[in-house]
């Protein structure tokens, strides 16, 4: 006699199956068509958070933009004479022979957006990170997120040509910084406000009208006096 009969498989989920069944109730073959429907149903299940996995990873990836390929300078401005070149897959900033400013900026301007970049500073390491910045030579109007050795205020905020230092960080945390070693360094520009992270520290968070109606391209800097050289990779931006 064909009579239908149904296995919850999940709770949210019902199969039917007609079959043959006899009067003697072959338990054998129920118990395998159970176990089939109940292993097709975990590959589904697999292969469901696999792509779901897979569509968020790219996602994430897709919201990122790779400032620097590795390879050469394509994406940004040199601004003066100083020395900005491509050593072994990283990015360097190096004094030249008239050892002034020196700026190497994105062609691509960046309102509101998350910044990830690491820095290993050699010999004076002075530099930074500015941001809605524009250049006339190597004059720079903008902000700066200070790069420096110890003792001077790296994740503090800069103002070029203007009122200066808006804020600088607790001198408690300035230990967060690895002088010779590989740093991680973060910068949310939203609007007005910005915040700075270095090696998971949070340094500062400002909020400054000016600053809020700014518009311009990244840039790296080298400061002036010589014997500076500054290593750079993995420098990401993510808009907002």
């Amino acid at each position: 006699v064909k009579r239908p009969f149904f296995y919850k498989i999940h709770p949210t989920l019902k199969i039917s199956l007609s079959i043959y069944k006899p009067n003697t109730n072959n338990l054998v073959q129920q118990n395998q068509i159970y176990l089939n429907c109940r292993l097709k149903l975990i590959q589904m299940k697999h292969l469901s958070f696999s792509l779901l996995f897979l569509f968020i990873t790219l996602s994430l990836q897709a919201q990122k933009t790779s400032l620097f390929n590795g390879e050469n300078l394509e994406g940004w401005n040199i601004h003066g004479t100083e020395l900005w070149y491509v050593e072994k897959g990283l990015l360097v900033c190096e004094s030249g022979p008239d050892e002034k400013y020196g700026y190497l900026s994105t062609e691509k301007f960046y309102d509101n957006f998350v910044l990830t970049l690491e820095f290993k500073q050699e010999a004076n390491g002075n530099s930074g990170v500015f941001f809605r910045s524009t250049l006339e030579g190597t004059k720079i109007s903008g902000w700066q997120v200070e790069v420096a050795p110890p003792g001077h205020h790296s994740g503090g905020i800069y103002e070029s040509y203007g009122r200066g230092w808006l804020i600088q960080p607790d001198p408690k945390k300035d230990k967060s910084l690895k002088m010779g070693e590989w740093n991680r360094m973060k910068i949310k520009v939203v609007g007005d406000k910005v915040t700075t992270w270095l090696n998971g520290t949070k340094m500062i968070e400002l909020e400054d009208e000016k600053i809020g109606k700014g518009k311009g391209a990244i840039a790296l800097q080298i400061h002036d006096g010589g014997g500076i050289k500054v290593n750079w990779r993995n420098l990401q931006v993510k808009p907002l």
